[in-house]
């Protein structure tokens, strides 16, 4: 083989190697890709679930103050929702250090 031969050859072999590697690229992406949505899907869950709770809170509050809950109905109620909230903070919090 001529060394313009041989040339040519391993430029050939180069392009296709590229080639194979941009068209692959792909499938080694996938799956981080595919786990992204996973985790953003599971943050919004957990952030609708602390607007949920706090929005509880003070709802309870009101209707405490406009005599329709009593005390002790406020307490646990006050307490439940305190609860889904902080639940909720912490596995966010955990969500950010991971």
């Amino acid at each position: 083989m001529t060394p313009l031969g041989f040339s040519v050859f391993l430029l050939g072999l180069a392009l296709i190697v590229v080639v194979a590697c941009f068209v692959a690229a792909p499938l080694f992406r996938a799956a981080s890709m595919v786990a992204a949505p996973e985790d953003d899907l599971e943050r919004e869950r957990w952030e609708r679930q602390k607007r949920q709770a706090l929005a509880a809170i003070k709802e309870v509050e009101l209707d405490h103050r406009m005599g329709k809950v009593s005390g002790e109905d406020l307490a646990g109620m006050r307490a439940r929702f305190e609860a889904e909230a902080l639940e909720a903070m912490a596995a966010l919090e955990r969500g950010r250090r991971a």
